[in-house]
């Protein structure tokens, strides 16, 4: 799963503003993540955007789930940092 990542998803701060995208094109992975949850399934998303590829959709899926483990984990230390 990392791998696909990191491989797939990259942070430039010359492209759209340093947010993570797609091999350095200018799709940002949260507007992958809205198409998605407006109902566009990943079929429609790789027929839309033709330089865009299915292991680029997965990887996408897999850094917001990384993302919201991290999250989760920030928060729980967080917490556990208030209570000392």
């Amino acid at each position: 799963m990392n791998n696909l990542v990191l491989e797939r998803i990259t942070i430039n701060h010359d492209i759209c503003h340093g947010k993570p995208c797609i091999r350095r094109l200018r799709y940002p992975v949260e507007m992958i993540l809205e198409l998605l949850s407006s109902g566009m399934t990943i079929d429609d998303i790789l027929e839309d955007y033709d330089d865009l590829e299915y292991e680029d959709i997965l990887a996408v899926l897999n850094f917001d789930l990384l993302a919201f483990y991290l999250n989760k984990n920030f928060s729980h230390t967080l917490e556990k940092l208030e209570t000392i």
